[in-house]
């Protein structure tokens, strides 16, 4: 039985992951800061297996002490998707270290300490798959650079695990996701003073496919790149975006 861990799944794109995961037949760790209860409940609704872990992913304790309790739940990871992400958005001149470090840690520590921790189990198995999320804001974003920066490392830091971890079995790969009507874009618009109808609009009209993305969307790709089959593909950043150029 194939056994899954999701950063960030208590909403949004981290909740769709796990239920696509469990969908495809995998058991499914729910890890987040806040309540992941509705998570939890619609994997199980779906036949599998669901633990919902509180833990910090920017501390090493947490990380070790949250796989522990996965691995007691379910048994042993196979699939990691380090998808737990935060925004403090701010032009350059405005932003201040605290804004700089929270986004840069979460997105990055978070995806170091748990790759660090799923990795041992996966090279002792064999096998494994490691999807970690990006953004097409990768390639800047204006009053982002923080998360900017934060998502370009994200993908040097898969491509580096894919040449490390190849050997044994495992590969690591990217998705960056567009725009998505997700909680967190729909708060980009709110901090921007804009209505979310004109701002999506506007985001999606010179898109080829003029529609929003869904986090079900990004979690199609997630599952592909997570799967047996793609066994073949490493250190791959799939972008799905709708078409967007960057």
């Amino acid at each position: 039985m194939t056994v899954a861990v999701v950063t960030g799944a208590a909403r949004g794109i981290g909740a769709a992951i796990a239920v696509r995961l469990a969908r495809d037949g995998m058991d499914v760790a729910v890890v987040d800061l806040t309540d992941s209860s509705d998570t939890e409940r619609d994997v199980s609704a779906l036949g599998r297996r669901a633990s919902g872990v509180g833990a910090d992913v920017t501390c090493a304790k947490d990380v070790d002490a949250a796989f522990h309790r996965i691995e007691q739940d379910l048994g042993p990871v196979q699939v990691l998707v380090n998808n737990a992400g935060v925004t403090r958005d701010a032009l350059l001149f405005r932003m201040s270290e605290k804004e700089w470090s929270a986004v840069l840690d979460v997105h990055l520590t978070g995806a170091f300490l748990m790759t660090r921790r799923a990795q041992a189990g996966m090279v002792e198995a064999g096998w494994g798959r490691i999807v970690s999320l990006s953004s097409v804001a990768a390639h800047g974003n204006r009053g982002q650079v923080n998360y900017s920066a934060a998502k370009a490392g994200i993908i040097g830091f898969a491509r580096t695990a894919a040449l490390e971890l190849g050997p044994f079995g495992i590969t690591s790969n990217v998705v960056a996701p567009g725009y998505i009507d997700t909680p967190m874009l729909r708060a980009v618009a709110d901090r921007t003073g804009r209505e979310w109808g004109p701002y999506a609009a506007a985001a999606v009209a010179d898109l080829p496919v003029r529609r929003m993305g869904t986090s079900e969307d990004v979690a199609a790709a997630v599952a592909f790149l997570a799967s047996r089959e793609a066994s073949y593909i490493t250190g791959e950043v799939l972008n799905v975006g709708g078409g967007l150029r960057v």
